[in-house]
This record gives C-alpha cells, sequence and structure tokens, in this order.
C-alpha cells in the first residue's frame, strides 16, 4: 500500500499569470498594474480575485483586487493566491541534479537558479480545486481548495486557509468507491504558519486515520519548518525575491522521511519546490526527488 508523503511541495500553487512577449516594458514594479516587474524587464499579468469566488461555498478568500508586492519581508494571507480556481504551469522534473545550496549573494542573501533545462522535464498545469461537489466536500467542511500533491500521484490533498495558517486536513483520491483513499488529519497539518518572516519555525504533529486505497490506515506524521535562507530564485517565469522555507516531514517514530524546500514570494505563492528522495540525511542535497518551478 503506497500512502502520501511529501504533500508540502505543490500546497502554495502560484497564480501563474506568466506575461507574453507583448507585455508592457518596465523598469519597477511601480511601473506594472500587477506591482511586479519581471527580469525581463516585461510587466506579469495584474491578477483580480473572481468575485464569484468570495461567497461561494466552502471558499474563504481574500479581498478581491490586484495584489501588489510591499517588499517588507513578509509573506501575509493577503499576498497568497489560495484561492479556488486558480491554475499555473510549472516545469516539472523526477529524479534530476539540482544544488539546493544555491550561491551566495550581496548583503547574506542567495541565489537560485532553476532557469535550466532538467533530464524529463514536462510542463505540467496546476490547478486549485474547488471543495463544492466533490464526493469528499461534507468529510471537510472547512476546505478552502485542494490540489494533486505529486506529478506521479493522483492523490489530492485537502487545504484550509486562515489569516494564521494554512493547514492540511486530509488526502483523498479523485473518486470516491471501495478503493478510495479517505485520510484524515487530527489536529491538521500545520504547511504554513502566517505571516511567513525569515527565522520563524513551526511544527505539528496529526495522527492520519482513515482509508487508504481501500484498506484501514492509522500513523503518525510530524511536519517541522524552518523559513531559513532569503535571496532569490530565478525561474523560467522570471527572478523573484524569496524567502525559503524548509519543511521536514517524519512519519511514525523513524527517521526523517522527506526534506522540501519551497521558495515563496508574495502575491506569487511557491514558485519553486525541490523534494529530496526518501530518508534523505543530508541538510542540502543535489539529487532531488521531484524539482518544479513556475513557467510561462
Amino acid at each position: 500500500m503506497k500512502t502520501p508523503c511529501g504533500v508540502t511541495f505543490v500546497l502554495l500553487c502560484s497564480i501563474g499569470c506568466a506575461g507574453g512577449s507583448d507585455a508592457p516594458a518596465c523598469a519597477h514594479d511601480s511601473d506594472c498594474a500587477s506591482g511586479f516587474c519581471k527580469l525581463d524587464g516585461t510587466c506579469a499579468a495584474a491578477v483580480d480575485a473572481d468575485p464569484a469566488l468570495d461567497t461561494a461555498p466552502g471558499i474563504d478568500a481574500p479581498p478581491s483586487g490586484a495584489c501588489t508586492p510591499d517588499h517588507d519581508g513578509a509573506v501575509t494571507r493577503a499576498e497568497l493566491p489560495l484561492i479556488a480556481g486558480r491554475m499555473a504551469t510549472f516545469r516539472v522534473a523526477s529524479n534530476a541534479t539540482f544544488d539546493t545550496t544555491g550561491t551566495a549573494a550581496a548583503n547574506n542573501l542567495r541565489h537560485w537558479d532553476l532557469t535550466a533545462q532538467l533530464t524529463g522535464d514536462q510542463d505540467r498545469a496546476v490547478a486549485l480545486l474547488a471543495p463544492t461537489g466533490t464526493w469528499w466536500a461534507a468529510k471537510f467542511p472547512d476546505a478552502t481548495y485542494a490540489t494533486t500533491l505529486a506529478a506521479d500521484s493522483t492523490l489530492v490533498g485537502v487545504f484550509r486557509v486562515t489569516d494564521t495558517a494554512v493547514s492540511l486536513l486530509g488526502v483523498v483520491s479523485p473518486e470516491g468507491g471501495s478503493a478510495r483513499t479517505e485520510l484524515k488529519y487530527d489536529p491538521p497539518a500545520t504547511v504554513l504558519q502566517l505571516p511567513v518572516r525569515a527565522g520563524a519555525t513551526w511544527s505539528s504533529t496529526s495522527t492520519v486515520s482513515g482509508i487508504a486505497q481501500g484498506i484501514a490506515a492509522f500513523y503518525g506524521e510530524t511536519y517541522a519548518s524552518t523559513v531559513d535562507q532569503v535571496g532569490t530564485m530565478t525561474t523560467p517565469y522570471g527572478e523573484f525575491p524569496v524567502l525559503r522555507v524548509a519543511t521536514d516531514l517524519n512519519r511514525g517514530s523513524g527517521a526523517l522521511t522527506q526534506r522540501t524546500f519551497g521558495w515563496l514570494s508574495e502575491c506569487f505563492g511557491t514558485v519553486a519546490t525541490v523534494s529530496s528522495q526518501h530518508y534523505e540525511t543530508r541538510a542540502e542535497f543535489s539529487n532531488p526527488l521531484e524539482v518544479r518551478r513556475l513557467a510561462p
């Protein structure tokens, strides 16, 4: 039986508002309606929340209107595009080579570059799904959105967003039935503690119970996260000022199950994630199980 693990890397799906070659030219963020001037000198598209989402069942959205990065060193709920209906394109590679250490930059910052082609790269559309109308909606009445957890899995993580946290409520299969997966986290696992700032730490321990591929399941998971680096991340979409969130997943009483790095940027959410092989022992690694980064 294969149970879900390493579920943090796709939780904060970016808004996916790539500007094309006809995007307005810019030199500063203030030149753009979206508040984001990309590295190539063009404006990212403005992002307007859908007013219909504000009152949709199960959706607790921030106020409508464009999100403008204020570059204050913190990411708040209002600066996370976690609204059902959003979609982004991510370039994804499995078992690739990428050194998570990055390179030193000025002012004690770090820089990471994920623009290079990686073996097996594929562009994948990642959507934040509305709970309404799903077979599992009644099981998670407080859910804000759901999304698939990994490129090699159809399992869906169910999440709740509040002003103080992004929490994992459970994991389900796309379809119900006797062979379904229906796992609940008690208490919900804290994926992000908001607002996110450099040096922040948080952790949570959950009992996971229910059904996994039709078989009864019961185990424990602990997530421990640290905002361990500040710098810039360059993706195929553009360069972003980022906070790096390092998350360690431990299942049961065993050794570290998986380490995941997520690079978080104001108004775009997670613009890149790198997940380790299972039972990775190094703090930084260069042979990740999966790499994904925001693409046009």
